[in-house]
């Protein structure tokens, strides 16, 4: 199975998770970053860095590319128009503001492209890519490629 099928299968697994702030642990809670650093856990292995505590308010309140710096350090960045189901999207919730929001894109069939991501006040959720996320969508990723030893 290729890693985006990982990704996308370990994403649906997540579905339904409450929202909590700063949490990773799928059926107990998880905000946007949890859920992708727990697709990583079950696809990659154990996480390269632990993300340290944020506020809810991290990027209007430090103006920092901090998630994207993040995903272009531990990710392969490709063009958005490119991602592919269990890829990684990320998200400005301003349109001038730092990427603060990171979902796995699920589906590019239907009308709409659809994702999973922690919606706040509710859950991990699928929902349509609508016209709103779509102006939003600030980068794209897949996972790394495997590691031979050698």
């Amino acid at each position: 199975m290729s890693r985006r099928a990982q990704a996308l299968a370990a994403a649906r697994g997540w579905l339904g998770t409450p929202y909590r702030h700063q949490a990773s642990v799928r059926g107990e809670g998880a905000d946007c970053l949890g859920l992708v650093r727990g697709v990583w856990r079950e696809v990659m292995g154990p996480e390269p860095v632990a993300p340290g505590p944020y506020s809810a308010d991290w990027a209007e309140t430090s103006g920092e590319e901090r998630l994207l710096a993040a995903a272009r350090a531990w990710l392969v960045e490709l063009a958005p128009d490119a991602a592919r189901p269990g890829d990684v999207l990320l998200f400005r919730m301003g349109l001038q503001a730092p990427a603060k929001h990171c979902a796995v894109l699920s589906a590019v069939d239907g009308p709409e492209a659809r994702m999973i991501h922690a919606y706040w006040g509710r859950a991990v959720v699928e929902s349509w890519i609508g016209p709103w996320w779509r102006r939003r969508l600030a980068a794209a990723f897949t996972w790394p490629p495997e590691r031979t030893e050698g």
